[in-house]
């Protein structure tokens, strides 16, 4: 219909001023909702080449589209816009043209291949809230990429080694006991308890060192609460308007503080413990890999668990275990083309000065690796398995700058595929008691989320007696859909680049944009298609084809739903399932205004009841289409 319109604008101005005009220069957009008409013709860029007015261009334009192109009933001009109100029976042909699309919410292979990276979670805690915005947002750019066209595959890097893996592994030795995963404690969690502890730990190793070290600094004698101090001083000079100068003595003091915690936190024996332990693991000994393999089995164990309670699935796993040696031969590569140097203590870096990066460490002194030793390893892993065109990274928006580096690192390598690195960086996810911190324990984990959200659902559900007649397993699964549908588009229908503030009492409202009124909605139209599949009404094509009267709402709708492919290489383009999201809901909002003001099965016209119902199930479909896309199931019946 568009290009039907398209090709009316260039013969039209062809016919009436005799110009060339390329469909290439004519552009449709959406008509403003507070004029009539479902597209707009903006005929500004015309006033120069054709010598008129963009009023006059619009109405001799418009006229000649009435009178010439069935597509185009009417039309007004609002300065220089040509609206144009499109026939409705060209929105019933269509329906028809939507109901008989193969290519209807998947659309055909463009030959190029798109991996894509999300959760990579630390082995030394349990998954919580963050990585549920990082799994869901990973998840539903594979399957919007997938619908696109692209050849995708979904992986999982585990971040399984490291000085934060050793920290719960030396605590475990430390305060363990021998305890073991069970049945009331997954060994993700078991794990993460020890991470906690290492922090408890080192925290009270380092106030003992400062309480101990203190003397040794004249300028602090005396000094009761340092931290006090530290911040006092600090805010004098938070304020570029009322910055007050610092004494001599201020000065002095600050800059021993700092000497001082810096001296601590290095030097706490249990931090020194640790990095001892992940030396003993990188030159393979039996022991420490021993207790390393058995943490790091219970932690995957659980991390399946709730990889399953999610519905996110992967098509590889990666391990930084297995590609940290990979990414040292690459910084031994570097360093014989040049690419790479090294200081006096033995480290390597690499000099990003010229592209406004600074320089950068790829490998410690002591010959143990960093994480950008293991990305360059992993990046030149995943090139070799699958050729990618483009790597998606799904990454959290603290590394921005490490994405930066780790691409800029890899053209000046001379790999092919550096161009292709693309860091889709999200916000964090708040709630409204503040920020999380694993390693204090404070996070929100993923499983109890899901669990209270499933429990939440279920009491909801039970208050609006919208589960009479399930049986208990069938209630207990629309528990979980709609849990899932709440969170997944809570968590979703935000762009990905903004911080967003999660409240799960607001996700799972049956009323307003949220997930569960999606699904109500698609549950609502079952219910109708079962009713007229009973009543054995026929729905097909050639039952409405050729009626040539409908209401707005319905032509609205009808345009709404010939956007979904439009829709969903737009939110591939950009990377942002929000723009799925927010279609779903579309869908289902203006659906239930159509609902509400035409009659189905009251109405007499045998082709309008066939239409609305007809109707009914597109936009059945493309709810489901587009919620399947987010990783949300439409329930048939709630």
């Amino acid at each position: 219909m568009e290009q039907q319109i398209i090709n009316g604008i260039a013969e039209a101005v062809k016919a009436i001023y005799d110009v060339e005009l390329p469909t290439s220069r004519i552009v449709l957009q959406p008509t403003k909702k507070e004029f009539e008409g479902s597209l707009t013709f903006v005929t500004f860029s015309l006033t120069k080449q054709l010598g008129k007015n963009p009023v006059q261009i619009g109405e001799e334009i418009g006229k000649y589209l009435k009178e010439n192109t069935e597509a185009v009933a009417d039309y007004n001009i609002v300065k220089g816009f040509l609206n144009l109100v499109i026939s409705k029976g060209v929105w019933v042909n269509t329906l028809a043209e939507i109901a008989e699309d193969k290519n209807y919410g998947h659309l055909p292979s463009n030959g190029e291949k798109v991996m894509v990276e999300y959760s990579s979670p630390n082995t030394n805690k349990p998954l919580h809230l963050g990585h549920l915005r990082n799994n869901f947002l990973g998840h539903s750019v594979s399957l919007i990429l997938d619908a696109a066209g692209y050849d995708v595959q979904k992986v999982n890097l585990v971040n399984d080694r490291g000085i934060h893996i050793c920290k719960s592994m030396l605590a475990y030795t430390k305060f363990g006991k021998g305890e073991e995963p069970s049945e009331t404690l997954k060994g993700d969690k078991l794990v993460g308890n020890y991470y906690v502890a290492f922090d408890k730990a080192y925290k009270e190793e380092i106030a003992q060192l400062i309480e101990e070290k203190q003397s040794d600094y004249p300028s602090l004698e005396g000094v009761e609460d340092l931290k006090a101090l530290k911040k006092s001083i600090e805010a004098k000079g938070a304020s570029k308007k009322n910055k007050i100068p610092l004494t001599d003595e201020e000065k002095v003091q600050i800059k021993d503080i700092k000497a001082l915690f810096e001296y601590a936190e290095k030097n706490a024996p249990l931090l020194l413990e640790a990095q001892e332990m992940l030396r003993k693991w990188e030159a393979g000994d039996e022991e420490t890999v021993a207790l390393w393999k058995k943490m790091n089995d219970w932690v995957y164990a659980g991390f399946a668990q709730s990889y399953e309670m999610m519905g996110v699935e992967f098509d590889n796993v990666y391990y930084e275990s297995q590609t940290y040696l990979l990414g040292k031969d690459i910084v031994q590569e570097g360093l014989d083309k040049g690419v790479f140097f090294k200081k006096e203590n033995g480290s390597v870096w690499i000099d990003l000065k010229a592209e406004k990066l600074d320089e950068k460490l790829v490998l410690r002194g002591d010959g143990t690796a960093v994480y950008m030793t293991q990305d360059m390893g992993t990046a030149d892993l995943k090139y070799k398995d699958f050729g990618m065109n483009k790597s998606v990274y799904v990454v959290g928006n603290e590394q921005d700058y490490h994405f930066k580096v780790l691409q800029a690192i890899m053209k000046k390598m001379g790999r092919s595929y550096a161009d292709g690195i693309y860091h889709l960086s999200y916000g964090m996810v708040e709630l409204p008691e503040g920020k999380m911190k694993s390693r204090e324990g404070t996070v929100v984990d993923a499983d109890d989320l899901i669990q209270e959200m499933i429990d939440t659902a279920q009491e909801r559900t039970e208050e609006s007696g919208k589960i009479d007649g399930f049986t208990a397993e069938e209630a207990k699964v629309l528990f979980k859909q709609l849990a899932l549908g709440a969170l997944k588009y809570y968590l979703l229908k935000v762009d990905p680049k903004k911080t967003m503030l999660f409240n799960p009492k607001e996700s799972i409202d049956f009323q307003g944009d949220t997930g569960v009124y999606i699904q109500y909605n698609h549950a609502k139209i079952q219910a109708l298609l079962r009713r007229a599949d009973k009543d054995g009404i026929d729905y097909s094509v050639a039952a409405y084809k050729g009626l040539t009267e409908i209401s707005e709402a319905e032509a609205d709708l009808v345009a709404l739903l010939s956007k979904l492919n439009d829709k969903i290489v737009e939110s591939a383009d950009a990377y942002a399932p929000s723009i799925i999201a927010n279609y779903a809901f579309d869908v289902a909002k203006q659906y239930s205004k159509v609902y509400s003001e035409s009659p189905i099965f009251n109405e007499e016209d045998d082709q309008k009841k066939a239409f609305r119902i007809a109707l009914s199930k597109q936009s059945s479909d493309a709810i489901r289409i587009a919620l399947s896309l987010i990783g949300v199931q439409s329930p048939s019946r709630m």
